[in-house]
């Protein structure tokens, strides 16, 4: 019953800026991992940005000085704000998380959000 939503993705111009939201809701007890990952037409889905429960974090090679992730426990929800946005950044982007449930002891699984689309061009 655990549920990954995103919101905050459109059309924005080459160097232009948004701001994705990933919100969790249902029977959370805590979350261990947050990651955002995109895919591009015809590519492979791959890793954008991951935040764990400690707040280490970790970027893709491509989006390093340009996209910060960051988390809000209180509200379960991850965020990616992507600066400095190029074309190769035209992607649908997908919020991923491993959550344990209801309980200290709830069982702990891997939840994918449905995605958001993210265009960038003039």
């Amino acid at each position: 019953q655990v549920q990954l939503v995103e919101s905050g993705g459109g059309l924005v111009q080459p160097g232009g800026s948004l701001r994705l939201s990933c919100a969790a809701s249902g029977s959370i007890f805590s979350i261990n991992y947050m990651g955002w990952y995109r895919q591009a037409p015809g590519e492979q889905r791959g890793l954008v940005a991951s935040i764990t429960s400690s707040g280490t974090t970790n970027y893709a090679d491509s989006v390093k000085g340009r996209f910060t992730i960051s988390r809000d426990n209180a509200k379960n929800t991850v965020y990616l704000q992507m600066n400095s946005l190029k074309p190769e950044d035209t992607a649908v982007y997908y919020c991923n998380a491993i959550i344990r449930r209801a309980t200290m002891t709830g069982p702990i699984s891997n939840y994918w959000g449905q995605g958001t689309q993210v265009t960038v061009s003039s």
